[in-house]
């Protein structure tokens, strides 16, 4: 092939690769019926008929919880939201623990410091990425109280290894399901895996509303402390009659009906939009295959994956150059996306810094100027957020993993030929690099 793009040859595309479009017709026309009732909410945060809102929030409820198999489904407004209510709901208060992944979204772990509880960051799977159980294992102390697990990249967390580390324990298990929608791990929806799962309905996600969030479960009282949070808990405990009001400060994480409308909508696609991605994965998977330094993604046993983002692992030592320098030559060969073109190129070396490494835990302070959590006088342990706690998160981040998410509803066969000669076509050149 010809000289690399990133040295001053012709990249493999210029055309950008197509935008993330999953709204048609049957969500404009849900939306237009909504419009003309005129009423876009209906929640009142009093206790009266209206506090669990308007017809579309509970139709949505309703069908996410038939889908999904679980008992209760509460409609938020964020999925950052629905992890603020299931920490809040699972009593999480000033001198707790809870162990979380490192690798991941920060409200996974900001949402737990939101009700004073401090984060314990356990490492993740060398092959699989989610919270690896003998870490939870070795980060547990008398101070925990739940764990926030990740299903990191599409892919279901060990469930019954930490499902089993929880109940030895007495912890409850969150499950922030933002990215694996539609993803099954012994035949059981990802998100229903735990006490408490949150999805996500942001714009880029499988299933999106602009905004949004759900929250499962099939503890009753969960449920309804979920409901309490979200909409002004506070103002409505002494009517409903609520007795137990530990955390019962509200929120307004309501979402609204024009939101679930298309959300319900969205739900109807979720199978044929998992499939699309799983199809592509494939037909990619099957174009880069050959390339000796690329490790292509493992599923664990009895699961399958929803392919948020596909991560591949890179082997340096095989190919002679460090994985930032190759995966800036592929960048350089590839166009941007259309409507992400702030964004570049949406290939990225490693995902996010680990979290323990964002200011917040490094100078340890959140809530005034006084470090609490993390130095609350109730809290009786000793944070530990040095470099080199969670080693193959940090190798992971650092040196071996790539993610990208050029393979999304929208891309067509010659789309992906692109994205894998772009991979083939710094291969074949390394020596450029290397020079």
């Amino acid at each position: 092939m010809s000289k690399l793009a990133v040295n001053g040859g012709y990249p493999i595309r210029t055309a950008k690769f197509p935008h993330y479009k999953v709204i048609n017709n049957e969500e404009l026309e849900s939306v237009s019926q909504i419009i003309r009732t005129g009423i876009l909410s209906k929640f009142l945060g009093s206790w009266q008929e209206d506090f669990y809102g308007g017809p579309k929030i509970r139709e949505l409820e309703s069908y996410w919880s038939s889908y999904f198999g679980s008992k209760h489904a509460i409609a938020v407004n964020s999925c950052t939201s629905g992890l603020y209510c299931a920490i809040g709901a699972a009593g999480i208060g000033p001198g707790d623990e809870v162990v979380v992944s490192p690798y991941t979204m920060s409200a996974s772990a900001t949402s737990i410091i939101i009700f004073n509880g401090v984060p314990v960051f356990a490492d993740i799977e060398n092959d699989y990425f989610c919270l690896d159980p003998q870490d939870i294992e070795n980060k547990i102390t008398p101070r925990a109280k739940a764990i926030v697990v990740v299903d990191i990249f599409g892919l279901p967390y060990n469930a019954d290894k930490i499902n089993e580390i929880a109940k030895k324990h007495n912890l409850i298990v969150i499950e922030d399901c933002a990215q694996a929608p539609g993803a099954k791990y012994q035949n059981k929806y990802a998100g229903t895996l735990g006490d408490i799962g949150v999805y996500s309905l942001n714009y880029h996600k499988h299933i999106h509303s602009g905004e949004g969030g759900i929250v499962v479960t099939d503890n009753d009282e969960y449920a309804e402390k979920i409901r309490l949070i979200r909409n002004h808990a506070e103002a409505v405990v002494e009517n409903k009659g609520a007795k137990n009001l530990v955390n019962m400060i509200g929120f307004n994480f309501r979402m609204t009906e024009i939101e679930a409308a298309i959300s319900i909508e969205q739900l109807k696609k979720l199978s044929d939009l998992n499939n699309i991605r799983i199809n592509n994965i494939m037909y990619l998977e099957n174009k880069l295959k050959d390339i000796p330094f690329l490790a292509l993604p493992k599923i664990r046993e009895n699961a399958s994956h929803a392919y948020y983002f596909h991560a591949i692992k890179f082997d340096e030592k095989i190919v002679g150059v460090h994985r930032n320098k190759y995966i800036e030559a592929v960048k350089a060969e590839l166009p941007l996306t259309e409507l992400r073109e702030s964004e570049g190129v949406n290939i990225g070396c490693g995902y996010v810094k680990p979290l323990y490494l964002q200011p917040i835990y490094q100078e340890q302070v959140a809530y005034g100027s006084k470090g609490c959590p993390f130095k609350c006088p109730l809290y009786e342990g000793e944070p530990n957020y040095k470099a080199g706690i969670c080693p193959t998160t940090e190798e992971m981040h650092n040196d071996l993993l790539i993610t990208h998410e050029l393979f999304r509803p929208g891309f067509k066969q010659s789309d992906l030929d692109d994205v894998a000669d772009a991979f083939h076509k710094v291969w074949e050149n390394i020596t450029e690099l290397k020079e």
